[in-house]
């Protein structure tokens, strides 16, 4: 997986300490490395990989479709319904994607710089053709770091959990 930091040295894709740094939270909550809003990882380790420590929101609630959006992009461009695919095929959501809430996530991105979008024609109607870009590919670095800090909290939690749950079989 692209989370792992010989996957990223091999790409030979590192984030400066300039790019990430401690988190800041600005007025919406929305957690970024001196407070530019970009970053998602609250810092970065000796070799430059990002690292990101506890719980803390790395961004707001809305941007949770981010790290996926740039994740199907990850391995070519696509088009809105072949992401929206993507993220059923993943459950993201239990059910049915919310189609709104991924074009606007992709507006986003691409306001952000992450994704560019291009129109492609040809046979068929027209449509939106959407590709990461170095910057993206640099957040989902940066994502790929919050999500591994946080597999490893529910693991401990779940670890806590079933310890209790032996200890406590009446409870």
């Amino acid at each position: 997986m692209i989370a792992e930091s010989e996957e990223h040295r091999r790409r030979g894709r590192r984030v400066s300490p300039s790019q990430t740094g401690p988190a800041d939270t600005d007025a919406s909550g929305s957690t970024g490395a001196a407070g530019t809003g970009l970053e998602i990882a609250t810092t970065v380790d000796a070799s430059g990989m990002p690292v990101h420590r506890g719980w803390a929101p790395a961004a707001s609630h809305h941007r949770w479709l981010e790290p996926f959006v740039l994740m199907a992009l990850a391995n070519g461009h696509s088009h809105g319904y072949a992401i929206i695919g993507a993220l059923t095929e993943v459950g993201i959501n239990g059910g049915s994607v919310d189609v709104g809430q991924v074009y606007r996530t992709l507006r986003d991105l691409e306001q952000a710089g992450q994704v560019v979008s291009t129109w492609a024609t040809g046979t068929g109607a027209a449509r939106r053709d959407y590709r990461i870009t170095e910057q993206g590919s640099k957040a989902l670095d940066e994502w790929a770091a919050v999500m591994k800090e946080r597999a490893r909290l529910i693991a401990e939690f779940d670890a806590a959990y079933l310890s209790w749950v032996f200890d406590h079989p009446e409870s």
